[in-house]
């Protein structure tokens, strides 16, 4: 199976390709903003390094959140017009998942994970998985003042874009950042894309947000 997996849900766009198990090809660039302009681009630069045509991909699975409400409908954008011009089908991947994915299981050992994602606000997008790897707690936004009653007891590992930023925060505690994860690994993207097309049921991409986007009401012009 040939699989597209795409994030542009934080401050980068970050593209792979799988072809079966191995990993033909993945691009990864930070950026805070333009990823409306870069994302498409990079998208076809990856595959042509992998040498897949669009059309023959199987299937595409792109990060629905939480993050940048912006960076989530572009990336969400970018697979369902990939998926309605190729035939194929798009499925959704939460961020927070695709973080907890790419740890290793040996660092797991003996540590509750936590991921912990950027909301661009005081507070933190939040979640705990078991050393197994299986969720411990639903995804959360949790403020600072909040932490000591969601924390899990015990030896914390912790992983996402908000890692270093969470740690001032865990004063007393006993924990340690995962190397390499601070940033979303298109590559378990797709595998993660994989594993719901393989299973009994498979997300849309639909978006994900812990908290209402911002809107504001234009103004109506002076009479």
């Amino acid at each position: 199976m040939k699989v597209l997996g795409l994030d542009s849900a934080g401050s980068q766009c970050a593209i792979a390709v799988l072809d079966g198990e191995r990993v033909a090809s993945a691009r990864a660039e930070a950026m805070l903003r333009g990823q409306a302009e870069r994302l498409m681009p990079l998208i076809a630069e990856t595959l042509a390094a992998a040498s897949i045509a669009p059309a023959a991909l199987d299937l595409i699975a792109v990060t629905t959140g939480p993050g940048s409400f912006t960076g989530i409908r572009i990336g969400l954008a970018a697979a369902r017009g990939l998926a309605l011009a190729t035939g194929r089908k798009a499925v959704g991947v939460g961020v927070l998942d695709a973080y907890a994915a790419a740890v290793p299981a040996a660092a797991r050992q003996g540590r509750t994970l936590v991921v912990a994602v950027e909301s661009k606000r005081d507070e933190f997008y939040l979640q705990a998985f078991k050393a197994a790897g299986a969720a411990l707690s639903t995804p959360a936004q949790i403020h600072p003042r909040d932490l000591a009653s969601w924390l899990p007891p015990g030896p914390l590992l912790l992983a996402g874009d908000a890692a270093a930023r969470l740690q001032a925060e865990l004063t007393g505690h006993d924990f340690v950042t995962a190397p390499g994860a601070q940033s979303v690994d298109a590559v378990w993207v797709a595998r993660l894309g994989r594993a719901q097309e393989d299973g009994a049921a498979a997300a849309p991409p639909r978006p994900f947000y812990l908290r209402a986007p911002d809107t504001t009401t234009p103004r109506r012009a002076a009479p």
